[in-house]
């Protein structure tokens, strides 16, 4: 079963769904498009409020003139080894100025989700039962040091004269 989590704690009641050829957007639900699928409806109309599934292999920079319609990113980690995802979410927040919610969706675990917090995601889409039990028992592991800069600035812990962001 999948669960979707913020900092906040679980959401009940999520309206995105990915579809499959098993499973299709019901009353109430929303389907997330691929980028192709975007780019064609907003060519097409002036809806927004869109939600997108971002795929490993997939161009985000070219969501650019699009990013004011989207209500949400979904960014898919089809494996644990697959770090992809986290450059997107990179990209998409430092780069692209992309404010609105940005999730997590496949194989998110539980160590990567203060990595994933500190690259931009801020709601994740849960199905390993470890990583659920630990996100509804409130534990999260903590990483102390960080030494390049992220999307979320780290709370605490040492600053580093030799680094520098440009504007």
């Amino acid at each position: 079963m999948t669960r979707i989590w913020t900092e906040k704690g679980f959401v009940d009641a999520d309206p995105w769904i990915i579809e499959t050829d098993e499973v299709k957007a019901g009353q109430g639900q929303t389907a997330l498009l691929t980028i192709d699928e975007l780019i064609e409806r907003a060519d097409n109309s002036n809806d927004v409020g869109l939600g997108v599934l971002v795929k490993p292999a997939d161009d985000v920079s070219r969501l650019e003139p699009y990013l004011y319609r989207l209500a949400l990113i979904a960014v898919a980690f089809p494996a644990f080894n697959d770090g992809r995802g986290f450059s997107h979410a990179s990209l998409l927040r430092e780069r692209l100025g992309y404010a609105n919610e940005l999730r997590a969706v496949g194989d998110v675990l539980i160590d990567q989700v203060p990595l994933m917090l500190r690259c931009g995601f801020d709601s994740f889409a849960v199905t390993n039962e470890t990583a659920l039990r630990r996100l509804s028992e409130n534990r999260l592991p903590g990483i102390s040091v960080h030494y390049q800069p992220t999307a979320r600035a780290a709370t605490g812990g040492e600053a580093y004269s030799w680094r520098r962001r440009s504007a």
